[in-house]
């Protein structure tokens, strides 16, 4: 750590440095890459890698927590090995590598191991993308010269700022469209372009990167204090271990004076006082990074439509940065002054409320979650069986079987019956005997149908009962009322045709979306939802239409009156997602106002209150929390307290609630410090005047979309500025 006063010079001013243009480029082709990857990545593990909704967020959260560990490591790697170029550029590398190979595995055609490819490729991003965030903004302020360029080194870092919120909102919007309103390789949706744009980004920001070397200022590695501040903490504790009964001290940490110094100790002492608030903090992080976990896949069970616009799952995460781009100046200007008239003055208190805020967030989605619950499809329990029996004829059946509660009823002419909760055992049998009263089916020898029902616990059986050569036909097929986890309609025609082999269907609202069917397989398959007209004879002539809700599960069955004369029933099997979209934004409105007062707060409130030598560290332990955090969401999503997922919210709701009542306690306790360069004034911290940028604190990376920001490199104060 060097601590260097200079005096203002009244010299020219220096150029603003080119070399600046190829920093930024790279920042905002990092978020770009970082946070477009990561809004898809929850949808690509279910709909592609077929992974179940927990599986795919404890991958998620397992990600998230490493891409917030490595920062520390990055740090480390820069300030005592490679330096900060070497490191950038190195770890940038592998950030490609790991971008490209998520990229390629999601490409059907190459049939590589997408599985493993993801895995391996989020641990390459995670490594690149941590290890690079500690790097970048204090990389970006060597390249001034201090004090001439003390104003140009703060719109360095506006502009820093700038392109992380423009990398990561842009992507956030871009991505979810090319991964579903584009379609390659014969598929619905384009993963592999949503993977490929960022990564080709990345790749192109890596050569720009190169290219302003000669133009660089770098420096040589100069120690981190993270790795300090481990090693007297080491030597204290050993010390206390071999003097404490001989050189008895008041204080544990004193043990390291000998070594290191009374001030180093000192500081390290208020470091300590800090970390112990630091302990309950991980929970906030456990429910905010849900967003793009647990949140999305609500949103995938929800309606987005709104007039002839779709919102899409993974682009409501957008409504966090833009909320929080207007947050920011509404309550500095109006929120924060009514709280103080309600006694929430200090930081640790506005951080608290802010916790509270994010618990009463999972209480709301906790109730979205309920509403969503009656939209569910109905899949049978491991001890019960579903039965559906459809009927192609133009003849009502009476039917008389041996299934308890369903021993008599009748399935009328294109309509269904369903028995969705049957108690069953393995191969169940029933028998049945069904007849009509009806002329046209005694006539054409349709008047009898007889057999035996085959069932099995856990599964859904459906059967179909059509004419084939003047015949009644029974056609058994297994059944499934399980929902698309794109969110899209699933559709099974079953025809009693005699004139065509196969249908057409044409979605009117996009003449481009068309589906070829056969009518002899009677195949389970994915539209896009919409109103079809369905078209036989090579889909040059209409026979009927058909509407497909998102969400729903649909069984049409069409039949021939008379030739080619059709009549189409459609019957739903699970409901379609009527809840609206939109229901999410009070939880995120709510969510993004605990941000502001919780994360917004708490590094003010951290880089405030830290001794001048470990204001970098106590930011590296921030991280820490990030990742503490998520791996909280890993733990509870293994453990599978609870089966439902409404219950989960809203014991992540009580464990926060209870969680900020710990912190309460420990803030309490806590007695704020006084430093020469920061104002704490009974309890608060004075607000910079932005009139004025020499008193302005540089906190890098304090964007909305950054969450745990790298170490603040720069503080300019009206007397000096200071390089940690």
């Amino acid at each position: 750590m060097v601590s260097t006063r200079f005096e203002v010079s009244n010299s020219p001013p220096v150029r603003y440095p080119k070399s600046i243009f190829f920093i930024i480029s790279n920042e905002f082709s990092e978020r770009f890459n970082y946070y477009g990857m990561r809004t898809v990545l929850a949808l690509y593990l279910t709909q592609k890698l077929n992974y179940d909704d927990d599986t795919a967020t404890v991958i998620y959260h397992i990600f998230t927590s490493l891409a917030y560990f490595f920062p520390l490591m990055g740090a480390i790697l820069a300030d005592s090995f490679l330096g900060k170029f070497k490191t950038i550029l190195y770890l940038s590398i592998v950030y490609c590598i790991g971008s490209t190979l998520i990229a390629m595995g999601a490409i059907p055609p190459l049939n590589l191991p997408a599985t493993s490819m993801t895995v391996l490729g989020l641990l390459f991003i995670a490594v690149g993308s941590g290890g690079i965030k500690p790097c970048v903004s204090a990389f970006g302020g060597d390249q001034f010269k201090l004090p001439d360029q003390a104003v140009q080194l703060a719109k360095f870092f506006s502009l820093f700022y700038f392109a992380i919120n423009a990398g990561s909102l842009i992507s956030t919007t871009l991505t979810p469209i090319l991964r579903e309103d584009i379609h390659c390789f014969n598929e619905t949706d384009c993963f592999s372009l949503a993977f490929g744009v960022p990564a080709v980004l990345m790749i192109v920001s890596i050569l720009v990167f190169v290219c302003g070397r000669s133009m660089y200022s770098i420096r040589k590695p100069a120690g981190n204090m993270v790795v300090l501040v481990f090693k007297c903490v080491g030597n204290a504790l050993s010390t206390k271990v071999k003097e404490q009964d001989e050189n008895p001290k008041s204080h544990w940490l004193d043990y390291a004076e000998t070594k290191y110094g009374r001030q180093i100790v000192a500081d390290i002492k208020s470091l300590m006082k800090i970390l112990v608030l630091y302990i309950p903090l991980p929970v906030f992080w456990a429910l905010f990074d849900q967003q793009g976990s647990r949140w999305t896949f609500q949103a995938t069970r929800m309606n987005g439509e709104i007039g002839a616009f779709t919102i899409k799952p993974d682009q409501m995460q957008v409504i966090n940065p833009l909320l929080i781009l207007v947050f920011i100046p509404f309550f500095e200007g109006l929120v924060y002054p009514v709280l103080e008239k309600i006694g929430i003055r200090t930081p640790l208190q506005k951080l608290s409320f802010g916790g509270i805020l994010a618990g009463a967030a999972f209480v709301l989605s906790g109730f979205v979650e309920i509403a969503l619950d009656e939209t569910n499809a109905v899949l049978p329990m491991p001890t019960e069986s579903q039965l559906r029996i459809y009927n192609g004829l133009p003849c009502d059946y009476h039917f008389k079987t041996d299934i308890p509660d369903f021993k008599n009823f009748t399935v009328q002419s294109i309509g269904a019956f369903e028995a969705i909760h049957v108690s069953t055992k393995v191969n169940t049998t029933f028998r049945f005997t069904a007849d009509t009263t009806e002329s046209f089916c005694i006539k054409a020898n349709m008047s009898n149908i007889s057999g035996t029902f085959y069932l099995n616990p856990g599964n859904a059986v459906s059967y179909f009962i059509s004419q084939k050569a003047n015949k009644v036909n029974l056609l058994e097929y297994a059944d499934s009322a399980e929902k698309d986890k794109r969110g899209l309609p699933r559709v099974r025609i079953l025809a009693n045709i005699k004139t065509a082999k196969k249908v057409l269907l044409k979605n009117n609202w996009n003449s481009d979306l068309q589906y070829n069917v056969s009518l002899n397989t009677y195949d389970q398959f994915t539209v896009a939802d919409g109103e079809y007209d369905l078209y036989s004879d090579n889909g040059t002539r209409k026979i009927a239409s058909a509407k497909f809700e998102l969400g729903g599960v649909y069984t049409v069955i069409l039949h021939e009156v008379l030739e080619n004369e059709f009549k189409l029933q459609r019957h739903t099997v699970a409901p379609s997602n009527s809840l609206h979209m939109l229901w999410l934004v009070p939880q995120y409105v709510v969510i993004t106002a605990g941000e502001v007062m919780f994360s917004i707060t708490g590094l003010q409130f951290s880089y405030s209150q830290a001794p001048e030598s470990m204001k970098s560290v106590i930011q590296a332990f921030w991280l820490l929390t990030v990742a503490i955090g998520n791996m909280l969401v890993v733990f509870i999503a293994e453990a599978k307290f609870v089966e439902s997922q409404s219950v989960e919210f809203f014991l992540f709701a009580v464990l926060m609630l209870l969680d900020m009542a710990l912190f309460m306690i420990l803030a309490s306790r806590y007695e704020y410090a006084e430093h020469e360069d920061d104002d704490v004034e009974s309890g608060d911290m004075k607000k910079p005047d932005i009139n004025k940028i020499d008193d302005i604190p540089l906190k890098l990376d304090q964007g909305p979309l950054e969450k745990g920001l790298e170490a603040p490199k720069a503080t300019y104060t009206n007397e000096a500025y200071r390089e940690d």
